[in-house]
């Protein structure tokens, strides 16, 4: 038999090491080190039933046995002896005598690992003698001698003692599978989810060891772009092909068929580079590559009819230049929309046809309350809501910051309700107390918010400006009071003077109190909404493209919940979130307050406070709620801050 000594460890590390390169042909690189340690245990447990093994060319051929119907080539093991043969210069043991050092070769990055391998197969082994199981390999190893099992534990002391052996602890994994398919887990999906989202497959999020629905998807359009066989399988051949440096990135092209497909489709319908809905189809033919090379064209892009990366950003921008009825246009279609528009309490001027500035305004409004792609293109889809029973009117209220709301302010300032100070954009509490007076003088309902009566009102030209009675009463008041106090003496006035001075500053300090914190009150409470109302969301589904309410990608989630806390915002990539510019920057994660918008490479968030964040997750398939770790640290590139 073979005694387990210091002398045979090299054979039994060559034959794990052979074992393990050739695990490295089918396994991913990362996992190279377990199959090395699986592999010497099955080259230890062969090596105990034969005679000894008295060269490299025996530790081979057992080797051989070992990996039975592994595929390696000639070349492989070849190389493997070669590099064995000279054990000096590539695998170095120790001697028998204990002041003997290991040298680890600058050549060989594993011989650490093959060797640590070893130690912890031979400790192992000499743990299974003790317990003397009925298992083969603990049927080998028993059959040692007692002092071959004595020689083994001194050895391991004697690398303890010498400080030659490093005791590691670990929690084994699962060796990780030839074949992914949905409802694997394990630490190898992180890697592959990576790689996925850097060639453009699957939308940037925090990866998991989850291969789930979404992985699959995105497996099986990596594979479309490879001309690999599409069944979301991954594979050795696709996962060979997914680590190469010759990976294609996403490009939907001519001939390829799938969910991507139909979506970028209805949104070339929508900007009316595809001009009917039954042409939203999921099979990329020749209109479909008609229609994105005009809109490449018409936008200062390469023409190839191929949407990738920067294709699919601009369908999505507000910057993309439609092929349908836009700003300056005038035509009988624009004068029915505005009709429709100003019906629903959108359009703020008489409607003439030309699709003008304040006609873009409405539409963005309506777009917004209506659960559309805010781009101000007056297109298909747009205007089948418009004219449908289900169209949304307007309505602004406390907390809105948009263009409709400053529009509002101008016509406010007009009946001198408000001054030219307080158009920002933003309907703040100034902005309500003005809507109040508004509606009271015109004889509506003095509820404050801007609905259909109270825009048609505003707009009608014979909107009751505000009483000048109010003014005159106050003007009197102060008239009177200051021909009281011409009557006093000088110094009653002087004490009168200077106790009016010192109650309207009090006044006044209390009033700016009295505003910061009735200001301070409101934004907590609207970041409170916020939150609540995109926790309410936490699971539901995640799909590329979707805005809500059932399902979301990263950037419909963000759209949907601003808006549905007044928050007029369009629908932006996580690339258009960049560059925002609307609200207040943070630069520094560490300034983030709940809230707030988080940016991070190809991905967007919502703080929730106390280092905790929401969002859509690709990478799980869903909403989640989870903590701000150093993924998102990592990747961090700006946070914008919605309420301040």
């Amino acid at each position: 038999m073979l005694p387990f000594t210091r002398k045979n460890r090299l054979r039994i590390a060559v034959v794990g090491a052979v074992v393990g390169l050739s695990s490295s042909v089918v396994a991913p690189n990362f996992l190279i080190k377990e199959n090395t340690v699986e592999a010497s245990k099955k080259a230890a447990i062969v090596s105990q039933q034969h005679d000894l093994i008295e060269d490299n060319d025996s530790a081979l051929s057992l080797a051989s046995n070992v990996l039975g119907a592994t595929n390696i080539s000639d070349y492989t093991l070849n190389n493997v002896l070669r590099d064995s043969n000279n054990t000096e210069n590539n695998i170095t043991y120790k001697a028998n005598d204990s002041d003997s050092n290991v040298d680890a070769l600058a050549n060989n990055e594993n011989a650490d690992d093959v060797t640590a391998s070893a130690d912890a197969n031979e400790a192992e082994t000499d743990k299974s003698a003790d317990t003397n199981e009925s298992t083969d390999e603990e049927n080998v190893v028993s059959t040692l001698s007692t002092e071959d099992q004595e020689d083994a534990g001194e050895d391991v002391v004697d690398d303890a003692e010498d400080g030659e052996t490093d005791a590691e602890t670990t929690v084994e994994e699962d060796p990780a599978p030839m074949f992914y398919t949905i409802g694997v887990k394990h630490s190898s999906v992180i890697a592959i989810q990576e790689r996925l989202m850097d060639l453009g497959f699957m939308e940037y999020a925090e990866p998991t060891d989850y291969y789930g629905t979404i992985t699959s998807e995105a497996v099986m359009m990596f594979q479309r772009q490879q001309d690999l066989k599409q069944d979301g399988i991954l594979g050795p051949e696709t996962y060979a092909t997914l680590l190469s440096d010759d990976a294609k990135h996403y490009a939907a092209k001519l001939g390829m068929d799938g969910n991507d497909i139909k979506r970028i489709q209805q949104r070339l319908y929508e900007m009316g580079y595809l001009t009917s809905a039954d042409m939203v189809t999921g099979h990329f033919g020749d209109v479909t590559e008609a229609a994105v090379k005009k809109m490449q064209e018409n936008n200062g892009l390469s023409a190839d009819g191929k949407v990738g990366v920067q294709t699919v950003e601009l369908l999505y921008s507000e910057a993309a230049k439609p092929n349908l009825i836009v700003y300056g246009e005038k035509s009988d279609i624009v004068l029915e929309a505005q009709n429709r528009l100003k019906e629903l309490g959108y359009l703020t001027t008489t409607p003439d046809g030309t699709y003008g500035n304040d006609t873009l305004i409405a539409v963005k409004q309506f777009q917004s309350r209506n659960d559309l792609i805010v781009d101000g293109f007056l297109g298909p889809s747009t205007r089948q809501v418009l004219n449908s029973s289900s169209a949304v009117p307007n309505g602004l209220s406390l907390g809105d910051n948009s263009d409709a709301v400053k529009r509002v302010q101008e016509l406010l300032n007009k009946y001198g309700y408000i001054s030219s100070s307080n158009m920002t954009g933003y309907f703040g509490e100034v902005t309500e107390d003005a809507v109040k007076a508004f509606q009271k003088n015109n004889g509506l309902t003095a509820d404050g918010n801007v609905g259909v009566m109270t825009m048609n009102k505003l707009t009608s030209g014979d909107a009751t400006p505000a009483s000048s009675s109010s003014s005159s009463s106050s003007s009197s008041s102060s008239s009177n009071s200051n021909a009281s106090n011409t009557n006093s003496s000088s110094s009653s006035s002087s004490s009168n003077s200077s106790s009016n001075s010192s109650s309207n500053s009090g006044s006044s300090s209390s009033s700016s109190s009295s505003s910061s914190s009735s200001s301070s009150s409101t934004s907590n409470s609207s970041v409170s909404a916020l939150i609540s109302i995109a926790k309410s969301k936490v699971g539901t589904p995640y799909v590329l493209g979707a805005k809500g309410p059932n399902a979301f990608d990263c950037s419909g989630f963000i759209y949907w919940c601003l808006n549905q806390v007044g928050i007029k915002q369009s629908y932006l990539t996580s690339s258009g979130w960049r560059n925002v510019g609307k609200y207040k920057r943070i630069s520094s994660l560490s300034d983030v307050r709940a809230g707030d918008i988080i940016v991070v490479k190809g991905h967007v968030g919502i703080a929730a406070g106390n280092g905790m964040v929401i969002d859509a997750s690709s990478s799980q398939g869903r909403i989640v709620y989870r903590d701000i770790n150093s993924w998102w640290s990592s990747r961090f590139i700006v946070a914008w801050r919605i309420f301040d």
